[in-house]
């Protein structure tokens, strides 16, 4: 196993049909998010059938994630669609009033945002291209000053940097989606603008209302509010997606890397999986080359010991899909293999106790040069805390259930496998056998036992 870094991919209309898919699972994906801001109902539904017969037929664990639009709030249309024009120091209304807009006002169709804020609050719009500060607020109505912005238009999405919305994160379409997709059998949902950990676990109550399959969840954090409360969030969370576009427009940009390492050290210390998204390879929507900077974010993500990287339109509007994921496996196997020459890297986990069991398993492995982990998974538990350990040997996870295999692929360093028999007997050297570890130890861990033995 030379890549550990995993591999998640956005599926849409350029890599829909089997035999990109196949293409691209081989080339590297391990879990294929879909996006419900786009397709909803059968339409992803027949995706996920399609990934599921491809990983049968290649018998290989493939994790599918699904992506729930969540309150993306827009403004309203405005006399035509032409752009209107605002300038710096004008002052600017939003209101409930279905009214189309002009130059000096719009519609704000969302009341909850309109009961929310406060003043002084910023309002940025169009990917913070446009910024308003609020200057006051009514019961029904918000007015602003422009800070900075030249046009404005109709639909335009906006960001509350400073402001915490009271509002459910999932909106009526969610609702649908979720109850749809439930029906599907997930391995794990990701949640959009999450704020707080009470939206986790109002997802999680609606989940298990419905079903009593253990549907993992996963938290964009996209908002500052969830910046701001992140342990509390990962805490509750199963896993943790750092979505850097939407960051970058609510904190200023060059805070989004520091950012980024803070929320995985905190995914480590919490034994939380991680996953680095947005404009990972960008240029290959249109290019077959990455661009230089792009190679060094990818290889970054594999320095910083993030459990997965993500591609978004690369896949999914991409004219190169299967190109875009041999790229970016190869970049991630390479640095992997480059960052293994400090092997001693993962002790440097912050916040973790000494006699961490996990820890003891990875110095087990290290002090005896053992060739892999071999972890009997009835649940993900022990595999997800061995891996945040960040071991530099694989994590050979032997399951006898579909679900747990596939949502063990996510996590970095970890080989999922679905062996029923052999889990059954607990034979961690035929498996080894059949997965090609050539090492003369190996350490193995089943529920409460840990050992030490050779494959000789």
């Amino acid at each position: 196993m030379t890549r550990f870094t995993k591999i998640t991919a956005s599926v849409g209309p350029s890599c829909e049909t089997a035999r990109v898919l196949k293409q691209m699972i081989l080339s590297g994906v391990n879990v294929c998010r879909l996006n419900f801001s786009h397709d909803t109902g059968d339409v992803q539904g027949h995706k996920i059938d399609l990934i599921r017969k491809i990983s049968d037929e290649l018998n290989m664990p493939v994790g599918i994630m699904i992506d729930l639009q969540g309150p993306k709030h827009r403004i309203g249309n405005f006399a035509t669609e032409e752009k209107y024009n605002i300038k710096p120091g004008q002052i600017f209304t939003f209101d409930s009033n279905d009214t189309p807009g002009n130059a000096n006002r719009v519609q704000l169709p969302d009341i909850d945002v309109i009961q929310s804020v406060k003043v002084g609050d910023r309002i940025l719009l169009n990917d913070g291209k446009i910024e308003m500060q609020v200057l006051e607020v009514a019961p029904d109505s918000i007015k602003t000053k422009v800070i900075r912005g030249t046009e404005i238009w109709s639909r335009r999405g906006f960001n509350l940097p400073d402001t915490e919305i009271k509002t459910s994160v999932l909106t009526d379409k969610d609702r649908a989606d979720l109850e749809y997709a439930i029906t599907k059998d997930p391995d794990w949902v990701a949640v959009s603008f999450v704020q707080r950990s009470e939206d986790i676990a109002e997802v999680r109550d609606f989940i298990t209302a419905r079903t009593s399959r253990p549907i993992k969840i996963m938290a964009k954090i996209e908002r500052k509010t969830a910046v701001e409360k992140i342990a509390d969030i990962a805490s509750i969370a199963d896993g943790i997606m750092i979505a850097r576009g939407d960051l970058a427009v609510e904190l200023p940009y060059e805070q989004v890397p520091a950012i980024s390492r803070h929320i995985i050290r905190e995914c480590r210390r919490l034994n939380r999986p991680v996953i680095m998204a947005t404009q990972m390879l960008g240029s290959m929507v249109e290019n077959e080359f990455p661009t230089r900077a792009e190679i060094s974010d990818v290889a970054n993500a594999a320095y910083l010991r993030v459990d997965s990287t993500m591609t978004s339109e690369e896949t999914t509007i991409g004219s190169n899909p299967v190109n875009v994921i041999e790229t970016m496996a190869k970049i991630l196997s390479y640095s992997d293999s480059d960052a293994m020459a400090n092997p001693a890297d993962w002790v440097r986990s912050e916040n973790v106790p000494e006699n961490d069991w996990s820890r003891s398993v990875s110095s087990m492995a290290f002090l005896n040069h053992a060739g892999a982990i071999f972890v009997f998974a009835r649940d993900t538990i022990s595999t997800t805390e061995i891996a945040s350990r960040r071991p530099d040997v694989p994590i050979i996870a032997v399951c006898d259930d579909k679900l747990i295999a596939n949502q063990l692929c996510v996590l970095r360093g970890v080989m999922s496998v679905y062996m029923p028999d052999l889990f059954a007997q607990r034979d961690a050297f035929a498996v080894a056998h059949l997965v090609g570890i050539k090492s003369d130890k190996i350490v193995i861990v089943d529920e409460d036992k840990v050992s030490l033995r050779s494959l000789d």
